[in-house]
């Protein structure tokens, strides 16, 4: 298969101008040539080991109509080395220096034959000792690629010694494959459908972005507008689409995100010694791409702008919310400057806000059976905390659950970083009220003192979206003296109940009889699939509380891979089904009213109406004892 280089190089005619300039340690080539590739020209060569011949540098970087080759750390040693050698040289024996320029490895070769001053400045050099790691021109040289305006590059040479495990093409336009390999993590590589445009859609495309750049073309549809001011014709979608994903979008991450399989995308610092990393069905994956230190500034400077919170120095964490030019909303926590090495992140789609009880059933998260259980005790304002370990759908669950309240309930919902679904609640005629904490600017308010001020705002459900500090004992203070006789629902880290238990009690200092409140511990679970990840409903736990302290009787747990009842509520043995029961009501009825629930859930899994909004209208006039 030809390169990136050949193909883009093929049609177009020859030349050797260029001009070479450094910037804070790069020597930057800014090639007119017919492909400035540094491999297959001696002529390109000899102009950049020439530079090199005054000054070393950290980075090579050929620029060519739109697009920009970066050179790797041996490609670099050895053309410094290459400079350097010329310079030494060059007032003994000219002949050697020009060869030096233009072939490196065979003035090696020469030099290294011969014993004199020659050989003796290929080893004060470092060429002698370069060029013996190197095989060929093609070994040392091979660049990584990447459009000039996306700060990141494509390393074409990481799927070396791979097995091909699969592809997918992108709603981008890109195109993911996934390889096997036998020493390493699974990378993930991805064919940006930016390097596929031709020469003069690139030059296109970069008058467009300077257009959006310098302000001269702005609006909610700068983009196309911006390529409609330079371009004579229609407006290319895809050239469209590529600008907005570097100037409105977050790069390539677009690219990542498009892919439903990706859950998480790391970029480790510092940059350039390092590959963004992805998590893929739950799989983690090294990735083909590499940011530039100012890609990693301009995600900081678009999390600042879209996050509305300050990233430095002088605040050198941030935690916040962004949305993707796709609408996919991801949560960013970024690290930089003094407390890392440079600018970090980790970027997790947030929770998704369309499930609902009856899609859950649907995709076989769980059986319409639990779910009943857990429609019916949300909607008795039972406390239940969903648990689980990262990833597992913790958050997910919990914002389907909140449908299951009583339409009329007021809500108020406590988190750090908005990831319930808050507005689509309020959508279809919810009353939910939220509460941030933690916002990273100006004056700030606790969990506990939020806590608090939840409690005045209204007689209803209390949400936390996770319940993990100083608002714990607050919490169970307040659900033990029956200050919020509502639903309490929120997430906790832990896989179980004896897990959520320990770290209830023993991490956050919750006295275990205050802990005897929680009615409900929900355990949610991912697990990998051949056709990828998946979620689960795990188990579902009642607290009880007896002679011997606290205990957890199972009511549903995972028989094969589905919830199954245990008969625990069968048998009329759950004291939570109970004391769900009205005043006028007994165990029976409760019974009744979950079964009902099952066979509403199940058709409407079974027809399709699991958006929330088709849920919301068949909720509108449920009432208790249905």
């Amino acid at each position: 298969m030809r390169s990136l280089i050949d193909r883009f190089a093929a049609s177009e005619p020859e030349t050797t101008g260029c001009a070479t300039t450094f910037e804070d340690g790069t020597l930057v080539v800014d090639a007119a040539g017919r492909d400035g590739a540094l491999a297959s020209s001696p002529a390109w060569r000899a102009a950049v080991v020439r530079a090199l011949a005054d000054r070393d540098a950290a980075d090579v970087v050929v620029r060519r109509r739109g697009l920009e080759y970066r050179y790797d750390d041996c490609g670099v040693a050895l053309l410094t080395a290459a400079g350097r050698f010329v310079d030494l040289v060059a007032d003994r024996d000219e002949r050697l220096a020009d060869l030096a320029a233009r072939d490196p490895l065979e003035a090696t070769r020469e030099a290294t034959a011969r014993a004199g001053p020659a050989a003796a400045i290929a080893a004060e050099s470092g060429l002698a000792v370069v060029a013996d790691r190197v095989a060929d021109y093609e070994d040392a040289l091979t660049p990584s690629v990447g459009l000039s305006i996306a700060h990141s590059f494509v390393d074409r040479t990481a799927v070396d010694d791979a097995q091909l495990r699969g592809v997918r093409t992108l709603e981008t336009g890109s195109e993911a494959r996934i390889y096997a390999r036998p020493d390493s993590v699974p990378l993930y590589a991805l064919e940006v459908v930016d390097l596929e445009l031709a020469a003069d859609e690139r030059e296109l495309l970069l008058e467009a972005y300077a257009a959006v750049a310098d302000g001269v073309v702005e609006g909610d549809r700068v983009a196309s507008r911006a390529v409609e001011r330079v371009a004579d014709g229609p407006t290319d979608p895809l050239l469209t689409a590529v600008l907005a994903k570097h100037t409105r979008g977050y790069g390539v991450l677009e690219d990542l995100f498009a892919d439903p399989r990706v859950s998480d995308v790391y970029v480790t610092s510092p940059v350039a010694d390092n590959p963004l990393r992805v998590v893929v069905d739950g799989e983690s994956m090294a990735t083909n791409i590499h940011l530039t230190p100012d890609g990693a500034g301009a995600l900081a400077s678009r999390v600042r702008r879209t996050s509305g919170r300050s990233f430095s120095r002088a605040s050198p964490t941030v935690d916040a919310t962004a949305e993707l030019e796709n609408g996919t909303g991801v949560r960013v926590a970024g690290v930089t400057g003094p407390v890392a090495d440079g600018v970090a992140f980790a970027f997790r789609e947030r929770a998704d806000d369309r499930f609902t009880l009856p899609a859950l059933v649907a995709n076989d998260t769980m059986t319409a059976e639990a779910a009943a259980f857990l429609s019916v005790a949300v909607e008795r304002n039972a406390a239940i905390l969903v648990a689980g370990t990262r990833g597992a759908g913790k958050t997910t669950l919990l914002g389907t659950l909140l449908y299951e309240l009583s339409p009329g309930t007021r809500t108020v919902v406590i988190e750090d970083t908005p990831e319930l679904p808050v507005g689509p609640l309020q959508s279809v005629d919810r009353d939910v009220q939220s509460l941030r904490t933690g916002t990273g600017d100006g004056p700030e308010i606790s969990a506990s003192d939020a806590l608090r001020t939840a409690l005045r705002l209204g007689d209803g459900a209390l949400v936390v979206g996770e319940i993990r500090g100083e608002e714990a004992p607050v919490l169970y203070e307040a659900m033990r003296v029956g200050a919020n006789a509502n639903a309490v629902l929120g997430t906790i880290h832990g896989d179980g109940g004896d897990a959520v238990y320990e770290r209830v009690v023993s991490d956050l200092e919750v006295p275990p009889s205050s802990f005897g409140a929680t009615d409900l511990v929900v355990t949610v679970q991912a697990y990998r699939m051949p056709a990828g990840r998946k979620r689960r409903l795990a188990a579902i736990e009642e607290v009880v509380v007896g002679e011997e302290g606290v205990r957890f009787e199972s009511l549903y747990e995972l028989e094969g891979d589905r919830p199954t009842s245990t008969a625990r509520i069968d048998r009329g043995e759950s004291r939570l089904v109970d004391r769900l029961a009205g005043p006028t009501e007994t165990y029976a009825d409760v019974r009744a009213a979950i079964d009902d629930r099952r066979s509403s859930l199940a058709d409407l899994a079974a027809d399709g109406r699991t958006a929330p909004a088709e849920v919301a209208a068949v909720y509108a006039d449920r009432g208790r004892g249905e």
